[in-house]
């Protein structure tokens, strides 16, 4: 592929609902490039950006591809990502490294939670934006509807720029709303001149009116000439579109089929014509040689450097990280700085991905996307410069994972290779952590849904041949005591030769505090417990509390006083004292009222206003309590409550379906709370069971 110019790249991001046709619009851009031969499709897991084995027996995308693709003398590096919410890490990388995006909505489905998450991702990142309505070619397919739904949604900025033309329900042709025009097609990215049918003509005044109005606003001269009457020429009304576009004040929208490759050409047109280059758009980062302010903004002429946006790990092709040139000029022989890691690493070969298939260039422009094979020391969010100016860009800011669930090791002795793998897979997936929970002695997975943790499951056994099984996580009780207890407990044991004996009497009181596992003191008088074994029975406490005698969790809050007991010269040993308070603590425990303390999560639940009465409903189901609502933009409200993390399991699927998607939330540790009754008896029997 030959080397571009910053002013000849556009970065352009396909965002939209789960099966939209995002994947079969690339592959439909790429036929009609001449970038492939023959297009493939979904269905027969053949598409250039559905590479994946999962994706390929899925039916859908997992992760986002790039595919660049030459068109009007300039190069689009087309950004596919995944529409479904389990892997929206996916797509915040790919927003970050974008400069516009192209947003995705099925003809027949409709304006979806997809696509209103789609916009406010581009609000987020201030991106310029079009439409693009797909499946045209389908009976029950409506072009007008769907501009209606946005038109509805968000006003006056939605501006059509094309019409479809349809007889016997099938797409034959458009209006080109700028040059008020009509199109038949032809063949694969071919068109004819044709006369406007009378039933486009009512819809047709409405959309260039629209159009024009937008124009008219760009400036006072404009505005004179609309309110004179006088026509604008395509050129004026082109060049008013950009700029209205690339500020935001307007979002054009388009329509096509992907499976006839028609209207793809128009939009790749549109995508060239509309959108902004990356030197039109701003970015700036820390020199940390002179500690300012690096204004990159994609200049060509400034020193190297580049922001990795994304990392593949491919146990056939190697690990890649994929880049955005910031500034300058990069070669394949260069060597840069990695300043989160303080090393230096050698490029090497640079590459552009064509799906999964690299591509090598000589060179990369500020602003291009690319990728570097097996660098060394580096992952996602890292800055690479030269050593003379070192440069760090902020690191883009991803979603958290809140679903969790308990992993095991399916055959023992494949510990380690499955640790090794997930490795692997979280340098790959920003939204995926592995972590080990060593109190409840539980490896434990999170990810943004439970369809994310099938698929890593399902992506270790195809991948790296090793099974893991998913099950529901233990929650961490806590034991603690609510009354007093005084206890006398003697350990002797003679065997031949020195015997054992170590006697205490001890004293077990809540200390009030439930952040630390025990206070130790000591009253003893006259010597009954020599001084030497005070240790040997802070010892036993240290021990007991580790696994409290109630149903087996670690204890909170208990105060120990030790008051008397009593040695013998020959047979008392620190042994002996440490196994005597262990019995002590166990007796007094459970003399003084023990009881399960629950963690509660303090939770954040952003939902639009018509589901919060369903949404409080249920957070009271589980055993939640209400604080309060708050409004938020967009008309929506985030309710705050304290629920019991035992209510928090399988949460994100309740939320999803109960809100069709739109319901977001958050939550944090807040602190320990008496379990009730009910709770209690059922967690010691389940442990008792155990056991």
């Amino acid at each position: 592929m030959k080397v571009y110019r910053t002013d000849e790249i556009r970065n352009v991001v396909l965002l939209g609902h789960g099966g939209s046709g995002k994947t079969s619009l690339v592959e439909a851009m790429a036929y009609v490039s001449g970038a492939i031969s023959r297009m493939g499709k979904v269905t027969d897991g053949n598409t250039i950006s559905d590479f994946d084995k999962e994706e390929q027996k899925r039916k859908f995308s997992i992760s986002t591809t790039l595919v660049p693709i030459e068109w009007e003398k300039a190069k689009i590096n087309v950004l596919d990502t995944p529409g479904y919410f389990d892997f929206v890490g996916e797509v915040e990388e790919a927003v970050s490294a974008a400069d516009a995006a192209v947003i995705v909505v099925s003809g027949k489905a409709g304006v979806e939670v997809g696509t209103e998450k789609a916009w406010e991702l581009c609000d987020k990142y201030n991106l310029p934006r079009m439409v693009y309505v797909t499946e045209m070619d389908v009976d029950d397919a409506s072009f007008r509807e769907v501009v209606q739904q946005l038109t509805d949604r968000y006003g006056k900025v939605i501006a059509p720029h094309f019409q479809p033309i349809r007889e016997n329900e099938k797409l034959v042709g458009y209006v080109n709303v700028i040059k008020n025009a009509g199109r038949r097609y032809t063949g694969i990215g071919q068109r004819e001149e044709c006369e406007i049918p009378d039933y486009c003509k009512p819809n047709l005044e409405i959309y260039r009116e629209k159009l024009l109005e937008a124009v008219a606003e760009t400036s006072e001269e404009f505005m004179e000439r609309y309110f004179a009457g006088e026509e604008f020429s395509v050129e004026e009304i082109r060049a008013a579109m950009r700029t209205e576009v690339m500020d935001g004040d307007i979002v054009p929208v388009a329509m096509g089929s992907n499976i006839q490759a028609q209207g793809v050409a128009n939009l790749l047109s549109d995508i060239v014509r509309f959108f902004p280059s990356p030197d039109c758009r701003k970015c700036a980062g820390l020199n940390r040689t002179t500690n300012e302010i690096f204004e990159a903004d994609y200049n060509f002429s400034a020193a190297k450097s580049a922001y990795v946006f994304k990392t593949m790990v491919d146990p056939f092709i190697g690990k890649y990280s994929f880049i955005k040139v910031c500034s300058g000029v990069l070669k394949g022989d260069d060597t840069l700085y990695n300043t989160a890691s303080d090393t230096e690493v050698k490029l090497g070969k640079i590459y552009t991905m064509n799906g999964n298939k690299p591509v090598e260039v000589s060179e990369m422009f500020a602003g291009d996307i690319g990728a570097i094979a097996k660098l060394p020391n580096t992952q996602t969010g890292d800055t690479l410069s030269s050593k003379t100016t070192q440069v760090v860009y902020s690191k883009t800011d991803y979603s958290k994972p809140y679903t969790y669930m308990k992993y095991v090791v399916k055959n023992k002795g494949d510990e380690d290779k499955v640790s090794q793998a997930l490795q692997r897979m979280m340098a790959e997936d920003v939204t995926l952590k592995a972590v080990n929970d060593s109190e409840n002695r539980q490896s434990l997975l999170y990810g943004m849904g439970d369809q994310h943790l099938e698929i890593t499951a399902s992506k270790l056994f195809s991948r790296y041949k090793c099974e893991i099984l998913l099950e529901t996580p233990k929650v961490a009780f806590r034991e603690t005591i609510r009354k007093k207890s005084d206890v006398d407990s003697k350990y002797k044991k003679q065997t031949g030769g020195h015997g054992q004996y170590g006697h205490v009497k001890m004293r077990f009181e809540p200390s009030g505090d439930l952040e630390t596992p025990y206070e130790f003191a000591e009253e003893v008088v006259g010597g009954a417990v020599p001084k030497n074994y005070f240790p040997a029975v802070e010892k036993g406490l240290q021990e007991s509390v580790q696994k409290g005698p109630l149903a087996g969790y670690p204890v909170v809050g208990v105060k120990a006083v030790l008051y008397d007991g009593s040695y013998h010269p020959v047979d008392s040993s620190e042994m002996a004292f440490k196994t005597a308070t262990i019995q002590a603590f166990k007796k007094g425990f459970l003399e003084a009222d023990p009881i399960l303390l629950e963690p509660i999560a303090s939770v954040k639940v952003t939902v639009p206003d018509e589901y919060t009465g369903d949404i409080m409903g249920d957070l009271n189901k589980r055993r939640g309590r209400v604080l309060g609502m708050n409004p938020v933009s967009g008309g929506r409200q985030v309710i705050e409550a304290d629920v019991p993390m035992t209510g928090m399991f399988g949460y994100c699927t309740t939320l999803r379906s109960m809100t069709g998607g739109r319901g977001t939330y958050e939550y944090a540790f807040a602190r320990y709370e008496q379990a009730p009754h009910d709770v209690q008896e059922a967690e010691i029997a389940k442990r008792a069971a155990e056991e």
